[in-house]
């Protein structure tokens, strides 16, 4: 079956726009993922957009995984609270051009409503800026949860451009 979808890009071009989300709790940390390890990865992929229409990947290989997140333009973090795995982000620099693009992002829905996600998102744009560029992207749909949109701009992201698509949801 085919659906319309619309597809929102946004952006933010100093921490200075940043509204930050205050930390959830005391005992919440965000870390890089230090040697990188393809199998959290490829977990949060499957666990976190399951009910998104998160698919490109699924077919990856192995190996592919283990390139994606080798490659040292690409960083993961994670949010724990305490031991438990909330979610995660990865983020792609594009040190040329100057920017990086936030292109996974989100939470496990056992952590839902808990004020995790905005949290998170504010970690992620700072950790972007704390790489001396000049621009975070990122991109969302109306397949992602309804709360997407809402959390980017509320963090001071701006639409710079939306489309319709139409994807394909067999």
């Amino acid at each position: 079956m085919i659906v319309k979808v619309d597809r929102n890009y946004l952006e933010i071009n100093s921490i200075n726009e940043l509204k930050a989300s205050k930390i959830p709790s005391d005992n919440c940390n965000v870390t890089l993922v230090d040697p990188p390890d393809y199998q959290l990865n490829k977990f949060l992929y499957k666990q976190v957009g399951k009910d998104y229409r998160w698919i490109d990947r699924l077919v990856w290989e192995d190996s592919q995984w283990a390139n994606y997140v080798e490659n040292s333009k690409v960083k993961t973090y994670v949010l724990k609270d305490k031991e438990n795995l909330i979610g995660y982000f990865e983020i792609i620099f594009d040190f040329e051009k100057n920017q990086s693009e936030i292109a996974y992002f989100g939470i496990l829905t056992e952590y839902f409503g808990k004020k995790y996600g905005g949290y998170l998102l504010s970690e992620a744009i700072n950790k972007s800026f704390e790489k001396s560029i000049n621009r975070v992207w990122v991109h969302t749909c109306s397949l992602d949860h309804k709360n997407a949109l809402k959390n980017y701009q509320a963090r001071g992201m701006r639409i710079f451009k939306s489309e319709k698509i139409n994807v394909n949801i067999n």
